[in-house]
């Protein structure tokens, strides 16, 4: 288990094979960047990127350029298109482009800001730029606080499939800055609830207690984030690049979720939302296959449905897309598909009898 150090903020410390890092999760971070890079990480660069989107950048960037200029550190500001579709190549082109113009090598260092795409995107272009530079992530959401920005996985997508280029490339810094999730709109807040209770489905039942609680939640956001970091570090460091098998229990829900998303054309459902359809099946799997008693199921789901994610999927997304999709998804091993199930909540496990008949009849259930 990961080194976790309560105290404003909390500390949890991540330690590979090949890497050592922490992440911070607590309030007032970002106008502390530079200072906390300096205490928390082994980064001496004098020239950065802050890469951020159309919606991060003008409530943040600024904050972050001023942190990092008052500790002599150069900062040119690259701000990418808000939305899943700046995850393509094109737009890894024109970062990585746009720091070469201004003079950045490999020296200098990465500052990634904002949600899940903008870690995703920004993570890959620093582990490409000049064959590597070191990235520091500040995740704005409550999806990318709690599991994207940790654990090294970086990529963009492709019209075959989600996350199918990228490398592995582990952050030197994380800092999870809670107070941004304060200008999350409804929507894009409870999206990450998704991952939460996919962290409670599979490694921490007694997670779902302290969701179940919508009315308070957000008076505790540290210490949910800080509790989700500890639990995606634990399996990280178990299995960091996914060769044993216990980081595919990360996969939860993803498998179809993935497939949804896809199908749906990135845009239609915000990434916690697919997931959240993902889990549903997946649950409903487990109930049927591996013995994961209805009444634990039944919990799962409406504790989704707290959060107003979806667990109905529209009629107008047809099943082939779906299937197409997961064919080509990482989870496939010599045409078989890995598929996580649960034998109860918090014990999860890897599977490959679920069949394609299986996956049919679990889409048509989740159209009723």
């Amino acid at each position: 288990m990961p080194t976790l150090i309560e105290g404003d903020p909390v500390s949890i410390s991540l330690r590979l094979a090949n890497d050592h890092y922490t992440v911070l999760v607590g309030t007032g971070l970002i106008g502390e960047t530079a200072t906390l890079i300096a205490q928390h990480s082994a980064i001496r660069g004098s020239v950065a990127a802050v890469v951020t989107d159309s919606n991060v950048g003008p409530l943040y960037a600024e904050t972050v350029k001023a942190s990092l200029e008052a500790a002599g550190i150069r900062t040119v500001l690259i701000t990418v298109p808000a939305g899943e579709g700046s995850k393509s190549m094109t737009q890894v082109t024109e970062v990585c482009r746009e720091m070469l113009r201004a003079g950045l090598d490999r020296k200098s260092f990465l500052v990634a800001l904002g949600g899940g795409v903008v870690g995703d995107l920004a993570g890959f272009a620093a582990a490409i730029f000049q064959r590597g530079i070191p990235c520091v992530q500040i995740p704005t959401t409550i999806v990318s606080q709690v599991d994207s920005s940790v654990g090294g996985k970086t990529g963009v997508n492709t019209p075959e499939g989600k996350n199918l280029l990228g490398a592995f490339h582990q952050p030197q810094l994380v800092l999870a800055d809670t107070e941004t999730l304060a200008t999350l709109h409804e929507r894009e807040f409870n999206e990450g609830f998704a991952e939460i209770i996919k962290h409670a489905a599979i490694r921490d039942a007694s997670l779902l207690d302290l969701v179940e609680d919508t009315t308070s939640v957000r008076k505790h956001l540290v210490p949910l984030v800080a509790r989700n970091v500890a639990i995606k570090a634990a399996i990280v460091e178990e299995d960091e690049r996914e060769t044993t098998g216990t980081r595919a229990l990360l996969n939860f829900g993803h498998t179809l979720g993935h497939g949804i998303e896809a199908a749906g054309g990135y845009g239609r459902f915000l990434h916690g939302e697919a997931i959240s359809l993902g889990l549903v099946a997946a649950t409903r799997l487990s109930v049927e296959k591996s013995g994961l008693p209805p009444q634990q199921g039944d919990r799962l789901i409406a504790a989704l449905a707290a959060y107003g994610l979806p667990t109905v999927l529209a009629g107008d997304i047809p099943d082939e897309p779906i299937l197409a999709a997961m064919g080509r998804d990482k989870k496939f091993e010599a045409g078989r598909i890995r598929f996580v199930l649960l034998n109860s909540l918090g014990e999860a496990f890897v599977s490959d009898s679920v069949s394609q008949e299986d996956l049919l009849a679990t889409l048509a259930g989740l159209r009723v």
